[in-house]
């Protein structure tokens, strides 16, 4: 009988010591929770937008080097890259750069599919999403702290909000605005993931498809010890990210009799580069033919008080897609021209050399995979890739005048165009100074032509590279050894520091161009500008 009792009583007490530390754990976790939300709300009223960019890809870069540095490589014998290597690799894939220091084919699978984590996260249709939706969240505020102060409320609450999750309804016609507004954002940010998952789902099955019926990509995958799966889904999001990496040593040069893969490929560069306000807007079209809401006449009418940088205005989408086909005419021409009976194409039937001219001409400007060796390209059609390299990916020749808004725009974007100017004409001085040691010893290997490439394609996030060959040493050395990766990894560290700087400087100068318009109207008025 007391054994009983003293059983009932140990019970009752482990059963009061659980719901104590459950209620504990509750407190701890909703502590947790609040902290967390205070820390967003901080980063989205009280930081700079800019300064989150530059936070974000700081700590993209720095995890995916933690990572790559952790895990182990594909061959155990292999001689680990020196930290510095490795960490710009982490820079390249998280900022899409796509600059190489270190061979492709001595990653595992699982470091491959880090990059391919780090390169979707870092690509710009997914950090345009993290825009609206700090967008939403600093839009949603406005409208909270408004309708409060319409209320004669002291303390801000959170606005009520229906079943469907959106907002009630008020009853002035400025409010209605504002909430029209606020949904084209919730809806805007829904259309892009969509747009996001499908265009990749799409592509990681069609490459997987082509690579598992034509024995000859197989073969290679096989050959190279690559896993189907994991090169389809690294390559389609490559691509669609247009990071220009893929798990092959030589790119896409190894698949260039391939057609299928290289015409498999290019739409996912454009869709996820210079076509995409075009096919956003298409897309948000057929949303609203089969959805006939306010909210998607709106968006498509009036995108420029949406503010989202991708959603252009329907001229400017008019005239993008003829400008993005009249390059690619351009640089196909002057490559099939130039380069047909090239030994990069030798070998090659008339189609397989006509897709892949298309190939490298769609990857130039902005997509980083190539099917020949650059260095052995014609110094014309190099010249031209170094020009469309350049070009912002929403260029285009528009008759449009603009308003005195536009104007007032355009002497800021003259602006921006010089600083950036200058900021590539200092870094091709700083390395050719530093490296001025090996100009003057291997002047064929590093010329400064080879070096503008590879500042201007690391400033551009292409990864385009002439390499390095110890075959065209003037002073042979005899511990020289080629190597597949880009031109960049055989500049000494203190040149290596200057380009990164190029890498993200293209990338903290698009977030500094949205951000002055980004987020900045939700406290001033109805308008928020993404």
């Amino acid at each position: 009988m007391q054994l009983h009792a003293c059983a009932a009583s140990c019970y009752e007490f482990q059963q009061k010591l659980l719901l104590k530390l459950q209620q504990k754990l509750v407190f701890f976790m909703g502590y947790v929770v609040n902290r967390l939300n205070c820390l967003y709300r901080f980063l989205v009223f009280r930081v700079n937008p800019f300064w989150i960019h530059v936070c974000y890809f700081t700590l993209l870069s720095v995890a995916c080097f933690l990572f790559l540095k952790a895990m182990g490589w594909r061959d155990p014998t292999y001689s680990t890259p020196n930290a510095f290597d490795l960490f710009f690799m982490a820079v390249s894939s998280a900022t899409i750069a796509s600059n190489s220091t270190v061979e492709m084919e001595v990653f595992s699978d699982t470091q491959l599919l880090v990059i391919t984590i780090f390169m979707l996260l870092g690509g710009e249709v997914f950090t345009s999403m993290i825009d609206l939706q700090l967008a939403k969240t600093r839009y949603y505020d406005s409208l909270d702290r408004h309708h409060s102060t319409e209320s004669g409320e002291i303390e801000l609450g959170p606005m009520s909000t229906d079943v469907d999750g959106e907002l009630m309804v008020a009853k002035s016609a400025g409010d209605q605005i504002q909430y029209l507004r606020y949904n084209c954002v919730r809806y805007l940010t829904m259309a892009v993931l969509a747009y996001f998952l499908a265009v990749q789902l799409v592509g990681i099955l069609s490459i997987l498809a082509y690579v598992t019926v034509v024995p000859s990509a197989r073969r290679v995958l096989e050959k190279k010890g690559l896993d189907r799966q994991v090169f389809s889904v690294f390559t389609a999001v490559s691509a669609f990210a247009n990071c220009g990496f893929v798990p092959t040593n030589e790119n896409m040069v190894v698949f260039r009799r391939n057609s299928g893969l290289l015409l498999t490929i290019i739409p996912l560069v454009l869709l996820g580069n210079t076509l995409f306000p075009p096919c956003l807007r298409l897309l948000i079209w057929v949303l609203r033919r089969t959805s006939p809401r306010a909210e998607f006449d709106y968006m498509l009418q009036k995108p420029e008080e949406i503010g989202y940088y991708h959603l252009l205005r329907p001229l400017h989408c008019l005239y993008l897609v003829p400008t993005v086909a009249g390059f690619l005419v351009v640089q196909f021409t002057l490559f099939t021209v130039m380069e047909w009976d090239s030994e990069g194409l030798r070998g090659m039937t008339p189609f397989q050399k006509l897709v892949g001219a298309l190939f490298q001409s769609a990857n130039t400007r902005h997509g980083g995979q190539w099917v020949v060796d650059l260095s052995k390209l014609a110094p014309a059609v190099l010249f031209l890739s170094v020009v469309m390299m350049y070009l912002p990916p929403y260029t285009s020749f528009s008759p449009i005048v603009e308003d005195e808004r536009g104007s007032t725009e355009l002497g800021m974007v003259q602006r921006l165009l010089l600083s950036q100017l200058s900021y590539l004409f200092i870094c091709t001085v700083l390395i050719c100074i530093t490296e001025n040691e090996k100009i003057s010893e291997d002047p064929v290997n590093f010329n400064v032509f080879n070096i503008i490439v590879e500042v201007v394609s690391a400033y551009a996030n292409v990864g385009f590279s002439t390499g390095y060959s110890c075959k065209r040493q003037l002073k042979p050395n005899r511990y020289c050894k080629d190597a597949w990766y880009g031109f960049v990894g055989r500049w000494s560290k203190k040149e290596d520091n200057n380009l990164p700087g190029a890498t993200d400087c293209n990338k903290y100068n698009t977030f500094s161009r949205e951000d002055n318009n980004l987020l900045a109207s939700a406290d001033d008025g109805p308008k928020v500008a993404i």
